[in-house]
């Protein structure tokens, strides 16, 4: 039982994980929390159903389509929402985050309305639907270690991204000081932008696997992911992406944890009370850094 509930709560986790590197990685360069990035998680899902039913792609296809979609999205938010208040005090950029939260939840239901549907699984291929490992009382789907795959190798991806790379070093930089950044030839906006698709990417690739693995989505199902993935880059230390991985896969075992020993309709609760506990002890979360401000 605890074994099985360890591998459904690592599966969600890395979910999280997924979704909240998108905002560790905002936070980090702009200090911004995007609200909106649980949006661009539903539109995955979305696009990817829709790319399958009414195009005809193949289910790979289809997800790389998708992704280039959100990627898309992301940028746009960037451009549309929030560039024209890189100079504007936080709480502007915060409500406008927020406000483009609902927006693109009531362009999703005008768009394909508001009941939940499921995923097409014809387009699902036959081996992701099949045990990989039955051993007693656990029991391991193809489509888990699918998921486990994909959110690693992403994470291996974007740790490259961010420590090898020349745009990674730009990103490191305008974390640091964007002022001084600017001042050494880094384009700010195409950085910024590049960071946001990133981070898009990563919330359309966990919105697809979720929608894949629970077998349904809707216009709403970004709130309530987008809320606890904030949460797990909040528990591991907002601004740090390995805190945002940490954190993802921590509050995913809590609440698979919660739901199997205490009961499902306390999931949820059990998975905040492990995060606020997490803060009253160390408020930094788990690999974040106090920061002094100095006089």
């Amino acid at each position: 039982m605890l074994e099985q509930q360890l591998i459904n709560g690592l599966t969600l986790g890395l979910i999280y994980a997924l979704i909240a590197v998108g905002y560790t990685m905002v936070y980090g360069v702009i200090q911004l929390i995007n609200f909106a990035h649980g949006e661009i998680y539903m539109l995955g899902a979305f696009f990817c159903v829709t790319f399958i039913t009414m195009v005809g792609l193949p289910f790979y296809v289809a997800i790389l389509m998708a992704v280039i979609c959100c990627m898309l999205c992301g940028i746009l938010l960037d451009i549309i929402a929030y560039r024209p208040l890189r100079k504007a005090p936080r709480l502007a950029a915060l409500i406008t985050a927020i406000g483009m939260s609902i927006f693109l939840q009531n362009v999703a239901l005008i768009i394909w309305g508001s009941r939940s549907r499921p995923f097409p699984q014809m387009a699902v291929p036959d081996y992701l639907k099949e045990k990989a490992l039955v051993m007693g009382d656990i029991s391991l789907t193809w489509l888990q270690l699918f998921i486990f795959a994909v959110a690693i190798v992403m994470m291996i991806g974007l740790y490259l991204t961010i420590n090898k790379t020349r745009i990674g070093t730009a990103m490191r930089a305008l974390a640091q000081n964007k002022t001084a950044a600017s001042l050494m030839g880094i384009n700010v906006n195409y950085v910024i932008s590049f960071t946001f698709a990133l981070g898009s990417a990563m919330g359309a690739v966990a919105g697809i696997l979720v929608a894949v693995y629970y077998n349904t989505l809707y216009p709403t199902m970004g709130y309530t992911a987008g809320v606890k993935a904030f949460a797990a880059a909040v528990l591991g230390g907002i601004g740090s992406v390995p805190g945002a991985m940490i954190g993802g896969v921590v509050l995913g075992v809590a609440e698979a944890l919660g739901a199997g020993y205490v009961s499902s309709l306390y999931r949820d609760g059990v998975a905040y009370a492990v995060m606020i506990a997490v803060i009253i002890f160390r408020p930094s979360g788990i690999l974040g850094r106090s920061v002094v401000d100095k006089a």
